[in-house]
């Protein structure tokens, strides 16, 4: 099975923070393909680069991690996800463009999401597949 997982499920992950048990058991099958947004990637950096977040390896490459440690795919966006995104109404107050974007990946992808954030079931009846990480 594939599945998308967001910045904060990627950065908990990696951190050894809290993630629930059925999205630890996701994780963990490596019969699953579990694929990280570039746009999460880019928050990564961003946090790295405001010292929010201090990668443990001295020469740390966030890419080769992703692939190679932990054996992940990248999914980057694509004119096919901007598209998604243009139709995509903005729910109650989530305007967060970040995350818009994520979601625009996976439905246009239809990959189920893995998050924690609360705002994300709302758009299933846009076709998003939501599993959370609370």
């Amino acid at each position: 099975m594939r599945y998308i997982i967001d910045t904060n499920v990627f950065i908990d992950f990696i951190e050894d923070r809290a993630i629930s048990k059925k999205v630890w058991q996701i994780l963990e099958d490596r019969e699953n393909l579990i694929y990280v947004c570039s746009e999460s990637i880019r928050e990564f950096i961003h946090l790295v680069q405001l010292g929010k977040i201090t990668p443990k390896a001295k020469n740390f490459d966030i890419f080769s991690f992703v692939e190679n440690e932990l054996g992940y795919g990248i999914k980057y966006i694509a004119k096919e996800h901007l598209r998604t995104l243009a139709k995509l109404p903005i729910i109650d107050e989530h305007k967060d463009q970040r995350d818009r974007l994520i979601i625009s990946q996976a439905i246009t992808e239809k990959i189920p999401l893995i998050s924690s954030d609360k705002q994300f079931p709302k758009y299933r009846k846009y076709g998003l597949d939501f599993i959370s990480n609370y």
